[in-house]
Parts: structure tokens; sequence; C-alpha cells
């Protein structure tokens, strides 16, 4: 199964808010890039970041950096804050191209999303809205260039 599916499977199976964002994200609405990571942004509550270490573990993914649900629950401003800290990451040592990375500095809460049917599969992806809005706030070169694709995209 596709590693996208599998991750997605796996955060809907143990409950946890979520959408994709980043360079899949981009994809489904229409501006393709390639990516290897996959990148979501979740619900900021104590209940759903616990939801998505599991879920993630589950796949065998294990966190990069030393740090757990309740860390970053209890943490996460501070990460943010004092680490620079803006994606909480998770790496396949088995397969080290399996990686996820949970966009902490921002709360799934304040945005919106939308199911798009993939295959077999409903994956629950930002809406383009907020992938631009996320996309302008960090202006990177690449982000710019992703700017430039979804703009010439209804």
């Amino acid at each position: 199964m596709i590693f996208l599916y599998r991750v997605t499977e796996a955060l809907k199976s143990r409950g946890t808010a979520y959408a994709i964002v980043g360079g899949h994200a981009l994809a489904f609405h229409g501006a393709l890039r390639a990516t290897f990571d996959i990148d979501i942004v979740i619900e900021l509550n104590k209940k759903n970041i616990n939801n998505a270490e599991e879920a993630l573990k589950s796949l065998g993914l294990k966190s990069r950096q030393p740090i757990t649900a309740e860390d970053m629950f209890n943490f996460r401003q501070e990460y943010i804050d004092k680490k620079n800290l803006k994606a909480w990451s998770f790496q396949n040592p088995s397969d080290p191209s399996e990686i996820v990375d949970i966009v902490i500095i921002y709360d799934l809460k304040k945005m919106k999303s939308k199911k798009i049917k993939s295959g077999k599969h409903e994956i629950r992806v930002i809406s383009k809205k907020d992938l631009i809005a996320m996309k302008k706030a960090a202006g990177r070169p690449q982000d710019i260039e992703d700017l430039k694709a979804l703009e010439g995209n209804p």
C-alpha cells in the first residue's frame, strides 16, 4: 500500500483529527511538485497529539527528536520559541524515505479541510485558502514557487 494511504488510514483508525499539507496537498489542489515526506497538521489537544503519535508508531515510525506526545502537549510553545521547532518529525528506521512531519505551528482547529477521494481512500486535505496562507507565511523560495503554481490553479 502507498505510504500516504498507510499514514492516513493509521491516523483515521486512531481517531486523529488531521489534514495533509505541504507537497501532497499541493498535488491534491492541482499543483504538482515532487515530494517524499508527508506533512500534516493536527488538532493540538492532548488526546489528538497522543493519537497521532500512536498512529505513526504503529507504522514503525519513530520520533526524530527525543520528544513524546506528552512533551509536545506540555512544551510545544517552548519548542517553537526556544528551539525554532516548526515540525515534529517521524521517520521509519527501516526505510528512511518514510517521513511524516507534524507541523506544530498551526492548529487544525483554526483551519478548514476537506475530504478528497484518492483511489479507494478518503484523505483529509487542507483547504486551498489555508494552504496558500501557510505558503505565504513560510516565504521560502520553494513556497514562493508553490504559490505561483497554486494561484494558477482555481
